[in-house]
């Protein structure tokens, strides 16, 4: 009888507001695996440069930031050098400044170990280049995409949820000006594997997304599969 492969490591990759972070965090729940949510390490690294007046520019002030940089995660929650900033990262200062960030070749490579590192006993990430270039050998990938239309209208909802006052407007632009930034920048633009399973999303609800990708994963051999 043949040994169950170790857990996996299942990647969903996709533009902004497309429900990566949703999806993945509950696809990793069923499955029993760890969440990694990479933005909210992009969303961190901006937060800190922010508050120390670093630019979005590759500089030895941004290089010795990012050389002490150091983040974690305790359930939902995201700690960077121990301080909860689960809600700092998620502002709208935050949303306008992380793709300038996020672009810079020295950033990404700099979070290159911290997110491997993460992989060892298996895990669902999700991102922007998890399939292409952090888990180019990942066991599932998958690209998750919705219309602009539809991804300004759920972060419109989302900070509503939060108690913040937003124009879908001024959403939409900014989501089609990081689609923008984020599929053309130099160092790993969005795009989806060759290998990825395509999903539009618009439309559809949560669980008919998490059950297409959790019928994906059951077709994965190992001990902990649903």
């Amino acid at each position: 009888m043949p040994h169950p492969r170790k857990a996996p490591v299942i990647v969903i990759d996709g533009p902004a507001g497309a429900g990566k972070s949703t999806v993945a965090r509950e696809v990793a729940r069923r499955l029993g695996l760890p969440f990694l949510d990479t933005g909210a390490i992009y969303r961190a690294i901006t937060l800190l440069m922010l508050r120390e007046n670093v630019p979005p520019l590759d500089s030895p002030e941004l290089r010795s930031r990012l050389a002490g940089f150091s983040v974690s995660f305790s359930g939902t929650r995201v700690l960077a050098g121990g301080e909860d900033v689960t809600e700092g990262i998620r502002t709208q200062e935050i949303d306008r400044s992380v793709s300038a960030y996020s672009a810079l070749p020295v950033v990404r490579e700099s979070l290159l170990g911290i997110q491997r590192r993460q992989a060892a006993g298996g895990l669902v990430a999700e991102g922007r280049d998890m399939g292409t270039v952090v888990f180019p050998d990942a066991d599932l990938k998958i690209f998750l995409t919705a219309s602009a239309e539809e991804r300004a209208r759920r972060r419109c909802e989302e900070r509503a949820a939060r108690g913040e006052g937003s124009e879908y407007g001024e959403i939409l632009k900014q989501v089609n000006a990081r689609d923008e930034i984020d599929s053309n920048r130099e160092a790993a633009p969005l795009k989806a594997a060759r290998d990825a399973i395509l999903l539009d999303t618009t439309g559809m609800p949560l669980e008919s997304v998490v059950g297409e990708i959790m019928g994906h994963a059951g077709r994965l051999a190992w001990n902990g599969g649903q």
